[in-house]
């Protein structure tokens, strides 16, 4: 066999089916809870409350990156 050549299995860019199936299965169950979630928010202490929002944040909200700027770098609006 020729180095570099694959031979059999999915091709490139092709799913794993069980990742696929696993990805469908956690899709439903978390579409289910996503309602109780408020209930389940009141039940937690205020520290632990914070926790699970700071948590779910990334997956609502995109990430804000810091603007840097260098010392006596002019600022040019050309509006």
């Amino acid at each position: 066999m020729a180095a570099g050549i694959k031979t059999g299995g999915r091709t490139k860019g092709t799913p794993n089916r069980m990742t696929k199936e696993i990805r469908a299965v956690l899709k439903d169950v978390i579409g289910e809870q996503l309602e109780s979630i408020p209930d389940v928010l009141e039940t937690l202490e205020p520290k632990d409350k914070l926790e699970f929002i700071i948590k779910l944040m990334p997956y609502v909200l995109p990430k804000v990156e810091a603007v840097k700027m260098n010392n006596g770098e002019g600022m040019s609006f050309d509006w």
